[in-house]
């Protein structure tokens, strides 16, 4: 789901995995915990949107992609923000 900038509630078990065209990327904590070794990717193609997310009625969706890290990639990431951080 993509959301405003500000409109999405936050709670303490999120983390904060970076940015995508200046806007934050949160997942959940036990999220993380299971994708924490795979690189997500996110593309937007044509499609209809998720019901309460930004891109709905604009003819277009999120599509996730994903794969796992290799070893120099996982060796070169930075630890992820929680919301309380």
């Amino acid at each position: 789901m993509c959301y405003p900038v500000g409109d999405l509630m936050l709670g303490s078990a999120d983390v904060r995995l970076g940015e995508i065209a200046g806007a934050s990327f949160y997942m959940s904590a036990s999220q993380f915990a299971y994708w924490q070794h795979t690189k997500l990717i996110i593309d937007v193609v044509p499609g209809r949107g998720g019901m309460f997310s930004l891109e709905n009625g604009e003819g277009v969706r999120f599509l996730t992609r994903s794969r796992m890290y290799t070893p120099e990639e996982l060796a070169a990431l930075t630890p992820v923000e929680t919301v309380n951080s």
